[in-house]
């Protein structure tokens, strides 16, 4: 069981970050605001979450202008895939072993 832990991802720990690359695994770009909304939190909670994923290079962002306004979408790297699926296959061999 001490190996499956090794494999958790301290990025992945908490119910935000891990809903953001959830979202972002299974589509090619979400935007602050969809996020938000799928998350039910607020902006300044997010942003910081969100900030913390880029410290780690696990997502990017890209910010455009949509009719005037300002739309940051965001998007996993490569990095950001590996590490989540790993984190996930870890919490499946933890369960297994239960």
């Amino acid at each position: 069981m001490k190996n499956v832990l090794n494999d958790f991802d301290k990025a992945f720990e908490n119910r935000i970050r891990l809903g953001v690359m959830s979202a972002l695994v299974v589509n090619d770009f979400v935007d602050f605001n969809t996020l938000k909304e799928l998350l039910s939190v607020t902006d300044g909670n997010l942003a910081s979450h969100l900030k913390s994923l880029e410290k780690s290079n696990y997502i990017i962002y890209e910010k455009k202008f949509l009719e005037r306004k300002a739309n940051t979408s965001y998007s996993a790297t490569e990095l950001g895939r590996k590490a989540f699926i790993k984190h996930l296959q870890a919490i499946e061999q933890l369960i297994k072993q239960l």
